[in-house]
């Protein structure tokens, strides 16, 4: 059971981890690969709506997406815009990405590969994702905009689509824990986090909300 003052916590943490920037259009959209399908459908409505006239999806697999998306994560995502009706000259395809600091990196080179003209990035992510991976996005890319985005949901439709609440707290936690130490480690640049933030984060960690932190380095 998540007491009051635990929801609260997380509401406040996964406001906070949004970027609440107004989606425009820019060069290109890039999906950054995960568990969760609906990266790609955000993606795929963003160029819908001409966002972007061209769609990367990045990422390989990882021990909690190996099961479920068996060709990759960029793969299956490619597959489900293809479903939803995207033109397939339209959506290039990263395969390789194991973390986010990579997923930045090899969209670049691939973009640069095949000349296409990149002076803004429309970033598509989950939505406590959209902060960790602008900040490492700036720090990897830094000559272009970056716009976040992420499917516009509540935290409680958030839980509900996942259906462990424990679970997604943890993992509101452990990308604030990332926040704080990745640019110590030049994974990303530095993202002030207020005080009220900090103070939330804490009392979660004191409370066991603490799977998803990390010990020592990143992968």
């Amino acid at each position: 059971m998540i007491s009051e003052q635990a929801w609260a916590d997380a509401e406040l943490i996964w406001d906070f981890h949004q970027m609440h920037h107004e989606p425009r259009p820019c060069s290109v959209a890039v999906g950054l690969g995960s568990h969760d399908l609906g990266v790609a459908d955000t993606t795929v409505d963003l160029y819908r709506r001409g966002m972007a006239p061209l769609i990367v999806f990045t990422g390989a697999t990882s021990p909690t997406t190996r099961a479920r998306m068996p060709r990759g994560e960029a793969v299956h995502y490619r597959e489900r815009a293809l479903e939803l009706g995207v033109p397939p000259e339209d959506v290039l395809v990263e395969p390789a990405a194991r973390n986010t600091g990579e997923n930045i990196r090899l969209v670049r080179a691939l973009l640069e590969d095949i000349d296409h003209p990149v002076d803004s990035v429309l970033l598509v992510s989950k939505p406590y994702e959209e902060r960790r991976a602008y900040a490492t996005a700036r720090k990897l890319w830094p000559e272009v905009e970056v716009i976040s985005a992420s499917a516009p949901m509540t935290m409680v439709e958030y839980v509900a689509s996942i259906g462990d609440a424990k679970l997604v707290i943890d993992m509101l936690v452990g990308a604030l824990q990332r926040l704080q130490l990745y640019p110590e480690q030049g994974f990303m640049t530095q993202m002030p986090v207020p005080d009220l933030v900090l103070a939330a984060y804490q009392r979660l960690r004191n409370e066991g909300f603490t799977s998803r932190l990390i010990a020592a380095a990143p992968r």
